[in-house]
């Protein structure tokens, strides 16, 4: 029979490791709430039928917003929204057909909403694939920077008048801490001449940033701020294609990994909070530093420029 002593002292050590796993996971992830009300005003989340964007609109519409859950698959957001609406009492959510990787879509969307919504408060570019095998869009662009970035990109333009007319309004555009690792690769942006997912995904979330910055600069006296923001490592199925090794790093690890719901405090902490700076990156609720291209303005400028040219648009 094993001793007391030998039980208190397993149970003290197990409770050490644990208090320690704690401590480094609140590194990680910070709490944050808030009391805000979104009463009377409306929100566009993209990719919300799962993950951090279904999070993100259940709180939004909590707080009273009207929300529109933008998506490819429809049948997974018609699910998303019954689930929001089985948890939040008188949730005013729609669901909408959105496929970032098809400009039509993209189109058929943006004039359903100028067609449906009288104001347009909050646009949460949340969707996205990561790092996953060699495809293009249906318009031909490489998936990860054709989503992630010219979707996004292409969307919000459509969509500008509506948030200038909303103003004071805010454009989220959901990047990650793997920007660091990212270079704009203007000689092969669509990965024509090689591909590898791990660079195509890390230049896509680079490009979120430099959006960010270069939009904020023209729509800061319109009255539309814009922020980038990092919600973590979560736990979602854009991890589904990660190696092996990576999938070990997960398991191994998954005491670090967030929720959903924690993935979307930084995001929520960027549509609720009065007077941040626009052109800011946000991670953990916090302002956080990003890679010096990410600062580079000629190089916003540039992938502004090169973004309208592939898209075949006018956008001063």
């Amino acid at each position: 029979m094993r001793s007391f002593e030998k039980d208190s002292s397993c149970w003290l050590t197990c409770n050490k490791t644990v208090g320690k796993m704690n401590v480094l996971r609140g590194l990680f992830t910070k709490s944050w709430s808030s009391d805000t009300r979104c009463d009377g005003k409306t929100a566009i989340v993209t990719g919300a039928n799962t993950g951090i964007g279904k999070e993100t609109a259940k709180d939004l519409a909590r707080r009273g917003a009207r929300v529109i859950l933008a998506c490819r698959d429809l049948l997974k957001a018609e699910q998303a929204a019954g689930d929001i609406s089985r948890d939040v009492e008188n949730a005013d959510v729609v669901v909408r057909k959105l496929d970032l990787a098809d400009i039509k879509s993209i189109c058929d969307f943006a004039e359903l909403i100028y067609n449906t919504e009288k104001s347009l408060h909050l646009l949460i570019n949340n969707a996205g694939v990561a790092i996953c095998p060699y495809s293009t869009t249906a318009d031909g662009f490489e998936t990860q920077f054709g989503v992630n970035h010219l979707g996004h990109f292409f969307l919000t333009f459509l969509l500008m008048d509506l948030l200038k007319h909303s103003a004071p309004s805010r454009v989220i555009n959901v990047s990650s801490l793997a920007h660091h690792m990212g270079k704009i690769h203007f000689e092969d942006l669509n990965s024509e001449k090689s591909y590898h997912p791990v660079k195509a995904y890390v230049q896509s979330k680079l490009a979120n940033i430099l959006f960010t910055r270069e939009l904020a600069t023209r729509a800061e006296e319109m009255g539309v701020s814009v922020y980038a923001v990092d919600p973590g490592l979560v736990k979602t199925d854009i991890i589904r294609h990660l190696n092996k090794p990576l999938q070990f790093f997960v398991k191994t690890f998954g005491f670090l990994i967030k929720t959903p719901a924690e993935g979307a405090y930084t995001t929520l902490y960027c549509a609720l909070t009065p007077d941040l700076p626009t052109g800011t990156y946000y991670s953990n609720c916090a302002m956080a530093p990003c890679s010096r291209a990410a600062n580079d303005d000629n190089t916003a400028s540039r992938l502004w420029a090169v973004s309208c040219h592939l898209l075949g648009i006018r956008w001063k």
